[in-house]
């Protein structure tokens, strides 16, 4: 299993490559087509029969990648 840093390595950010949004491993994947697809239960499995190029730890870079960006510090009163 990798490790959530590693995982991360694969998310990339190139200016000028889908407005500079976050992609999988430089290819013009982006998380959010992603990220989308899971909310609109489409199963890992045919997400991976759509992209061809994609793997399973790159699903898992995309999940960990909005994990990291909804952890909030906790407010407290």
């Amino acid at each position: 299993m990798k490790t959530t840093n590693s995982l991360l390595t694969r998310i990339t950010q190139t200016a000028g490559q889908c407005g500079g949004r976050p992609c999988i491993r430089g290819m013009r994947i982006r998380v959010t087509d992603i990220l989308e697809m899971l909310a609109e239960n489409v199963s890992i499995t045919e997400i991976l029969e759509d992209f061809p190029d994609l793997e399973l730890a790159d699903i898992q870079a995309c999940l960990v990648f909005a994990a990291r960006r909804t952890d909030f510090p906790r407010l407290t009163a």
